[in-house]
């Protein structure tokens, strides 16, 4: 039963790796530009905020497997 446990915090913290990749690599490309229209912005916005989201999330899932352990 903990083995179940251990192996879905791991996948889920893997899968949270993979969606902050994501959002690190678009807003490199934002970046890249010189000028951003209205919607790039608000989209650097919400990129910034779900980065940021899932960054924690994933310090909380490794505290918490490191409870865990």
């Amino acid at each position: 039963m903990d083995e179940i446990k251990d192996e879905t915090l791991s996948e889920e913290i893997n899968r949270l790796h993979a969606e902050h990749r994501r959002y690190a690599q678009r807003l490199d490309e934002l970046i890249q530009k010189p000028y951003l229209s209205a919607d790039e912005q608000l989209e650097e916005v919400r990129l910034k905020k779900l980065k940021l989201h899932a960054k924690d999330l994933i310090f909380a899932l490794e505290r918490r497997s490191l409870a865990i352990a």
